[in-house]
């Protein structure tokens, strides 16, 4: 069994494997970014369908503003590096739900919402940019994705070799809706830590790009830190970094950011 096994993840290693953008960390990549994508618009809209969608008025405005100018750095980012394709079957959407919930996500394809929650952390137009930048950041990074590809390679051994060999498997819901998230409580996105710490840093690039100051997350986070109570639990129990250890490794980043803003 064990030989079987070995012999297993090493085809599955040699069936899918992505590169992320600008970090160039290798993922494990099982899934279509169009069955994803195709998934992600009939999830996004029950979503709205069962929310206060708030469409007009200053902070709506604000949302899809920030979200389309990240979108065009984003896709200049993707165009510069030759690398247009990886956003085909994107069709953005930006908006804003009133929910008390701090919190906002983005799922493969491009589908973002805005809880009105997070709009008294953000306080501002920039911090509103840290937030989706680093959301818009995990489906860039295919996050879902290489989630979904790990619950898939989760699977009988058989089910993997058969997959390894050229059998893709059909992507079900329960495990798209795992995989975005969205499986147990709605909003409560949940990545790795090192998912978590690739969006801090893809969406500062990201955030730059689109004209707002970068330095300006370190803010952001440390107001996060702020919010926290003294039950947090400590970062080696949570799939989060802690927020200390976030903002020193953006503090480490942002020299890096900056080459990338123009006000």
């Amino acid at each position: 069994m064990l030989k079987k096994f070995a012999l297993a993840s090493c085809l599955l290693v040699a069936a899918g494997c992505t590169t992320v953008p600008i970090t160039g960390r290798r993922q494990l990549s099982l899934v279509s970014d169009a069955e994803m994508n195709a998934m992600a618009v009939t999830e996004y809209q029950k979503v709205l369908a069962s929310s206060k969608v708030i469409s007009s008025g200053a902070q709506a405005a604000m949302v899809k503003r920030v979200g389309q100018r990240i979108q065009q750095a984003v896709e200049t980012y993707f165009r510069q590096q030759n690398q247009s394709s990886q956003l085909e079957g994107y069709a953005w959407e930006f908006n804003l739900i009133d929910d008390k919930q701090e919190n906002a996500w983005c799922m493969p394809g491009g589908k973002v919402a805005v809880y009105t929650g997070i709009l008294p952390i953000t306080q501002d137009e920039t911090g509103l940019a840290v937030v989706m930048g680093h959301e818009i950041a995990h489906a860039v990074a295919r996050h879902s994705s290489e989630r979904a590809s790990q619950q898939q390679a989760a699977q009988t051994v058989g089910g993997v070799v058969s997959t390894a060999v050229g059998q893709t498997p059909t992507l079900s819901q329960n495990v798209f809706l795992q995989a975005v998230g969205l499986g147990s409580q709605l909003g409560l996105l949940k990545y790795g830590r090192s998912q978590e710490s690739e969006a801090d840093h893809l969406g500062l690039i990201f955030m730059a790009m689109a004209g707002y100051n970068p330095d300006k997350a370190v803010d952001f986070w440390q107001r996060m830190d702020a919010r926290e109570n003294a039950a947090s639990p400590p970062e080696f129990l949570s799939t989060h970094p802690s927020n200390g250890t976030r903002v020193a490794a953006i503090q480490r980043e942002l020299p890096e950011a900056r080459k990338y803003y123009k006000p």
